[in-house]
């Protein structure tokens, strides 16, 4: 199974596969999401760590049953050959309808068939209120570059 674009990776095709990871979260699917991840892929999501694409898809699964409403927005922030870091941000709400706006940093590591065999992320929340908010469910096709603000 291949999942294009194919590392090593140019300006274009970095771009491309970060809108495409983009997308894939956005859909909230866990199992569409794993699909994008080797077998046996190794995950460090906050203080969690997670092996295997049965053990991301039920990570999900609890992440946004948690994470109501979840929007994401992903960054390229550097590439080289099959390894990219990432910047992101989304909005979510939990069950008290409380706003939270997520931060974090992403290390990505690919395959040669362009699968996902390591992602590292680095996650921090701050309380917002539903007047902050400024993702509002996923990015139109028009929406090529989205600068994420720092606050």
């Amino acid at each position: 199974m291949t999942r294009p674009p194919l590392p090593p990776f140019d300006p274009d095709s970095a771009r491309a596969k970060v809108r495409a990871a983009e997308n894939a979260w956005n859909t909230r699917d866990p199992e569409t999401v794993a699909l994008a991840y080797t077998e046996d892929s190794v995950w460090r999501n906050r203080d969690e760590f997670v092996t295997g694409r049965a053990e991301i898809i039920e990570f999900l699964r609890r992440k946004w049953a948690r994470e109501l409403e979840y929007a994401l927005r992903k960054q390229l922030w550097g590439f080289r050959e099959n390894r990219m870091a990432v910047r992101f941000q989304y909005e979510w709400h939990d069950t008290d309808e409380q706003w939270w706006r997520s931060y974090g940093n992403e290390l990505w590591e690919f395959t040669p068939e362009g699968l996902m065999s390591r992602r590292e992320a680095s996650i921090n929340d701050i309380a917002i209120t539903a007047a902050d908010r400024r993702i509002f469910g996923p990015r139109g096709p028009e929406q090529e570059l989205w600068e994420l603000p720092l606050r």
